[in-house]
């Protein structure tokens, strides 16, 4: 593929719920699922960067990566993605019902962004959410569109993990097949962890 100039759009959000995780701490997930309406993706990373001081300067510096947090904004909340990552329960009249103890699930989180090229496409690990806020408005001389805010966090995977994208050196399957599953990365356990 040839090299991206500029970035810029948001489409294509997917969810893929984690279903649970094997004796060495890697997820096994559901089908990815789209989310349509995504309107807003700002996700900052978190952990600073620490020196250690030794022989009267900076001997080494820690990074550290703490994952990303931030927030999805998004048309409307899909029932599918409220009752399996959100915990709402769907009654046998097929009412949404938030309980008080619930609790949300674990996802890997897809999307990409337009380029001049080919697109970006991304990949979060293992991300949870907080509940939306409820809003909206009286309706006046013309119609103004609400749109509903998650608030996210993404973890590394036990292996070290936090974030897969795409590049110009990306395979053609796996660029095409981003959507389908969770890409795992053919790259040996102690470079994950970082060793």
């Amino acid at each position: 593929m040839e090299k991206n100039k500029v970035k810029f759009g948001l489409n294509k959000v997917h969810w893929a719920k984690i279903k649970g995780y094997d004796e060495e701490g890697i997820p096994t997930y559901d089908t990815p699922v789209r989310l349509p309406g995504a309107v807003n993706l700002s996700i900052d990373a978190e952990g600073e960067l620490e020196n250690f001081f030794a022989d009267n300067g900076v001997y080494y510096v820690i990074n550290n990566n703490s994952g990303y947090s931030g927030d999805l904004e998004i048309v409307l909340v899909t029932t599918d993605f409220a009752t399996e990552i959100l915990g709402e329960v769907l009654d046998s009249k097929g009412v949404l019902v938030e309980k008080n103890d619930t609790e949300t699930a674990e996802f890997a989180l897809f999307f990409e962004f337009e380029s001049d090229k080919n697109k970006i496409r991304h990949m979060f690990y293992r991300c949870a959410v907080s509940r939306p806020g409820t809003e909206s408005a009286t309706t006046e001389d013309s119609k103004e569109v609400k749109t509903e805010t998650l608030t996210l966090t993404a973890s590394a995977l036990e292996n070290g993990l936090v974030k897969a994208k795409s590049c110009e050196e990306t395979d053609a399957t796996v660029y095409k097949n981003w959507y389908k599953a969770v890409y795992m990365p053919d790259i040996p356990t102690e470079t994950a962890n970082g060793g």
